[in-house]
């Protein structure tokens, strides 16, 4: 099986930053923006921005750890001076989310016990999403790291959430029956299943690897599984979803995918390259690795399901 990282040098993606925008005044109407990767510095580029211009927010800002992002390295600060850094940016953020808006913050641990004490100072916390990575290095004198967690926060207390898009489709063991009949699960010819509301703790999220196509250099790079989830549950067709930290374009791209608009702010033109690569590759390619006919399955159930079709 070939590599199929993304890491398409700059010199060889000029094509792909003509495509990105670059602001130096304010937009008056979101609508000249949209479906746009914008190389910029996010605080600069959301000041210009309108104000409650965009459905929902996904944010990945820089853990506070000391890590190189393309021979730029973000550098760990104090737990004061990170709560400063993310005050600044939510401030901005909460400028242009709309009032039916949501937001969701990715963090790890550490940086969680800042942010989920900040957040609440600009919008209604409703959740903490923690989910597994199965990737990670081991620690000869701690736990291996192996969680993050996803603050979800509102605007208000008016807000999208999809539930029905977002079940967990789960293959049943021991099926119950009530009258003959199967009790709150599906029986068909690939198997009896059931489809279950989602926790928030999401334990089927693979991190991607060299074999699969949405793979690129970025050392942070999210699945877009992961983002799936967020987009289905927190918007509607059309909506316009904004990232501002955009990094390798994960969202952009499952907003795509999902007929959803998009706008992501990046200040790094090698990951704008790999963004509009990614872009240009879901014209053709709308697949999201474990989502699969409208139904996110749980883990290791769809192999079953394809090869009773074949039978």
């Amino acid at each position: 099986m070939r590599n199929k990282t993304i890491n398409t040098s700059l010199e060889d993606g000029e094509k792909y930053i003509a495509r990105c925008l670059v602001l130096n005044e304010h937009v008056d109407d979101i609508q000249n923006i949209i479906d746009k990767t914008i190389n910029g510095d996010s605080f600069s580029v959301l000041n210009l921005l309108p104000q409650e211009s965009v459905n929902l927010i996904i944010a990945d800002p820089p853990y506070n750890l000391t890590k190189s992002f393309n021979g730029k390295t973000f550098a760990k600060r104090s737990s004061d001076s990170y709560e400063v850094y993310t005050r600044s940016w939510l401030s901005l953020a909460s400028r242009v989310l709309k009032p039916s808006g949501s937001i969701y913050i990715c963090c790890d641990w550490e940086t969680s016990l800042i942010i989920g004490n900040v957040v609440k100072d600009f919008f209604k916390i409703q959740n903490r999403i923690t989910w597994q990575r199965e990737k990670g290095r081991g620690a000869k004198s701690n736990w291996k790291n192996g969680m993050e967690d996803i603050w979800f926060a509102t605007k208000s207390d008016t807000y999208t959430f999809n539930l029905e898009a977002v079940k967990i489709r789960r293959k049943v063991i021991a099926p119950y029956r009530v009258d003959g009949k199967p009790k709150d699960w599906n029986e068909t010819r690939s198997g009896n299943y059931r489809d279950t509301c989602p926790s928030n703790f999401w334990d089927d999220i693979t991190i991607p690897f060299w074999s699969m196509p949405e793979n690129t250099a970025h050392p942070t790079q999210k699945p877009e599984k992961l983002i799936a989830k967020i987009i289905l549950a927190s918007s509607n067709p059309g909506d316009i979803i904004f990232d501002p930290f955009l990094g390798s374009g994960t969202t952009s791209v499952v907003a795509k995918k999902l007929g959803r608009h998009y706008i992501g702010i990046e200040s790094e033109k090698q990951y704008c390259v790999w963004v509009e690569q990614r872009l240009e590759m879901a014209d053709t390619d709308k697949k999201i690795q474990g989502y699969t006919e409208g139904v996110f399955w749980e883990r290791n159930t769809l192999a079953a399901k394809r090869q009773s079709n074949l039978s």
